[in-house]
């Protein structure tokens, strides 16, 4: 499955990360590929989870990224 991820540099440095489509689904790392590890963890564990209490799981995305010359 997909999920959108976006991972941001707070003030002190750290690399934070979260899953928008699944809540709470956040994580941190001293480096964006830490950060990015870590999310893909955290949204692992994430659906194991929906599917141990029988949740729904959100659907994967898909999406297109498009180049615009200014």
């Amino acid at each position: 499955m997909k999920y959108r991820v976006l991972i941001e540099q707070d003030e002190d440095g750290i690399f934070v990360a979260e899953a928008p489509a699944l809540p709470g689904c956040i994580t941190e790392g001293s480096t964006r590929q830490e950060a990015l590890a870590n999310i893909q963890e955290a949204i692992a564990l994430y659906l194991e989870s929906l599917q141990a209490h029988d949740d729904p799981i959100p659907p994967s995305i898909e999406e297109e990224v498009v180049e615009v010359a200014v």
